[in-house]
């Protein structure tokens, strides 16, 4: 299917409602479940309309979400508060998960963990994303230029999510690295890829993001308008102190992969470092540069 990009541009994909963040946890304003990091879990009364929807696969990969970076144990109570799942539906999950090798139980602790089968199939993916390697030299020559940090990242839900990042030499630079989670809306990377995205999934995940903070929702938009104009007539986007005050950064799609991955590059650091005129007229030009590059290379040009 052939449709346009919110920049005019052509963008070519098979739909997939998988693209979208998933439909039975659409946010509500009622019935709310639990509010997480960057996403709010409601029940969908249409998800008794699917037929193809498992609802106990589903709650039981919610439980494997509930682990965030730099927690290793979680215990039963807490798998349930976050999920919003019952504390005994939460115990026959778990035990079939542990039993399958995705979670492990710390009898001492009274405490579950992620098991070997999780990074198992994280490494799967990693490891078949071609992109990756093509990207690394050029990511690591930006980074030493910019002095400061270039990653890929792909979208999960309202975050981004890195799957490869080069640091420079540089002792002051910023570190996240594999598996490190951004918010979408406010960083260079999440900005970028709302300007890739074609017309309907970018108001879908517009509504998801307005719904989940609205407090800060005009501020938001207004970053978000800007770089889409941004972006429009440059070729990228900024996040100057948008996401933390310290920190700059630009950001460029990765648009028609053919494979329907939600993708986006950035390209950041301390802020006294990348000041905003750094940003538009040397780091981003190179940054979009690097992106039309590794284009080039998978034969998407």
């Amino acid at each position: 299917m052939v449709q346009k990009n919110i920049d005019g541009s052509v963008f070519s994909c098979q739909h997939d409602p998988a693209f979208l963040p998933p439909r039975h946890f659409v946010i509500r304003e009622s019935r709310v479940k639990r509010v997480e990091d960057d996403l709010q879990v409601f029940e969908d009364d249409e998800e008794s309309k699917d037929r193809q929807f498992v609802n106990a696969l589903a709650r039981g990969l919610e439980i494997l979400r509930c682990f965030r970076q730099g927690e290793v144990y979680l215990a039963h109570g807490e798998l349930a508060r976050r999920t919003g799942i019952p504390k005994p539906t939460v115990s026959r999950l778990a035990h079939t998960l542990t039993k399958l090798g995705y979670l492990a139980y710390s009898k001492n602790r009274g405490k579950y963990r992620l098991g070997s089968g999780v990074l198992a199939l994280g490494y799967s993916m990693l490891s078949n994303l071609d992109l990756r390697k093509l990207a690394r030299e050029a990511m690591q020559e930006l980074a030493e230029h910019a002095q400061g940090s270039v990653a890929l990242g792909m979208r999960d839900r309202l975050s981004m999510v890195y799957v490869e990042c080069r640091h420079s030499s540089s002792r002051i630079t910023l570190r996240l690295d594999v598996g490190s989670r951004i918010p979408i809306a406010t960083t260079a990377m999440g900005k970028a890829l709302l300007c890739g995205l074609p017309p309907e999934e970018y108001a879908y995940l517009s509504d998801h993001i307005r719904l989940a903070d609205e407090d800060n929702w005009p501020r938001i938009k207004l970053g978000i308008e800007q770089a889409l104009r941004d972006y429009r007539e440059r070729g990228f986007c900024l996040s100057v102190g948008d996401w933390r005050n310290d920190i700059h950064a630009v950001g460029v799609p990765l648009l028609d992969t053919e494979d329907d991955k939600q993708m986006a590059f950035n390209c950041g650091g301390p802020a006294y470092l990348l000041p905003r005129a750094l940003l538009e007229n040397d780091i981003g030009p190179r940054l979009a540069q690097l992106v039309r590059k590794v284009k080039t290379e998978m034969g998407r040009v």
